[in-house]
């Protein structure tokens, strides 16, 4: 059967993925149709499915650079697979059975090409990044019985490319405008960004994409530091909008060489984690903030440093920006980017139609339906790669 007469029955797909925040998996279950221009996408079923704390506590001492042994990594592999199967078991409960999963792991390490990192010397022998995903697409298919596409990013590092971020084909294709031209500003644990020029002549060659900065990572272990672990995350930004941000230290910084490095570029917990922290806390002393302080300073770092990632290396500002990620819900963060983009109105996907806590759960789904139809799924103006490619490995189910 051709892709597009296959495309043309509703194929129901589930969606995985847990961010560099770690705070669980987020499952869509989805009816796709179509294809690209075409493509329509329904969501029957969104949740997010807490890790058990004890993995959780492993996976961040992984990503933090814990040494582990190569037993210890595989244990932690398949325990991530089978928390992603139950998550895959679970959203389906009351609903018809899907047919495809895509998977998209957990990262716990990301290093971009050579030629783009940043503060590290990278050897002649590594010119390719590498990122590594857990959570193993041929255990999940082997749970679920379901056929299950995972790795995602490797086809497309194997070429030269980042491997990040691989949603902004996704996001062109529904929500893309045909006069209006849109940033889909992601805010997880990391920030990445979208430019998704008007739907007209050769817009798709100038879609623009990379990763801005932090999100929610720093604001995260903030919070955990700052309340001896008490909480995980600021509800709705409230403790930080009980402070003011210390503007001179958000300006200095904003002197980090990444926010200055041009697209595309990628970037992780490997830099923007706990070590970035505690030196963001140590400039601090000498301002003596209060911890709602701290955290209003930290937040105003995610805001300008998205706004500065759009002034720098856009080619045009947006007419309106959508956001989506967990931080969407951090309604200071939001107010911190609206007053800092006063002439742009600043909304999330919600309000155009798709899910802004499910999104990238989304986006998965989609990727592993264009994999099954051998559909690229990479856009190389968003990764650096030089040519389009079909991402994520296929593993049967058995059911």
């Amino acid at each position: 059967m051709h892709p597009t007469e296959e495309a043309a029955v509703p194929t129901r797909v589930i969606g995985l993925i847990s961010g560099t925040s770690v705070d669980g998996i987020d499952a869509a279950l989805v009816e796709i149709s179509g294809t690209e221009l075409d493509l329509k996408v329904e969501l029957l079923a969104g949740a997010t499915y807490p890790y058990p704390a004890e993995l959780r506590e492993r996976i961040l001492a992984v990503g933090a650079g814990v040494a582990i042994s190569m037993a210890e990594l595989a244990e932690i592999d398949d325990a991530i697979a089978q928390v992603f199967a139950q998550a895959a078991q679970n959203i389906q409960i009351g609903h018809q059975p899907a047919t495809l999963i895509g998977s998209h792991g957990q990262t716990v390490y990301h290093r971009p090409p050579a030629d783009r990192g940043i503060g590290k010397k990278s050897t002649p022998y590594s010119p390719l990044g590498y990122s590594l995903q857990l959570g193993r697409g041929a255990l999940i298919a082997h749970l679920t019985g379901i056929t299950t596409v995972s790795n995602f990013r490797v086809a497309d590092i194997a070429i030269g490319g980042h491997g990040a971020p691989l949603v902004p084909r996704v996001d062109a294709y529904l929500l893309s405008h045909p006069e209006e031209g849109r940033c889909i500003q992601n805010i997880g644990g990391i920030g990445n960004v979208a430019y998704i020029p008007p739907r007209h002549g050769d817009w798709l060659s100038k879609i623009r994409a990379w990763d801005t900065g932090p999100g929610n990572s720093l604001l995260d272990l903030a919070v955990e530091h700052l309340s001896a672990g008490a909480k995980s995350y600021d509800e709705d930004g409230n403790w930080a909008a009980s402070g003011s941000p210390c503007d001179p230290l958000v300006e200095e910084w904003l002197d980090q060489d990444y926010f200055h490095l041009p697209p595309p570029k990628s970037t992780g917990r490997e830099l923007f984690g706990v070590t970035y922290l505690h030196e963001c806390l140590k400039d601090a002393q000498a301002y003596q903030l209060s911890a709602a302080e701290l955290l209003a300073t930290l937040t105003e770092l995610t805001a300008a440093s998205i706004v500065h990632s759009y002034r720098t290396f856009l080619p045009e500002m947006p007419q309106r920006v959508l956001l989506c990620g967990g931080g969407s819900r951090n309604l200071y963060l939001k107010r911190r980017l609206e007053l800092l983009l006063p002439s742009i109105p600043v909304l999330t996907t919600d309000e155009v139609g798709l899910s802004a806590d499910f999104k990238e759960a989304i986006a998965f789904a989609v990727l592993a339906y264009w994999r099954h139809l051998g559909i690229p799924g990479n856009l190389p103006t968003a990764t650096g790669a030089p040519q389009e490619v079909l991402l994520g490995e296929i593993y049967q189910g058995q059911s």
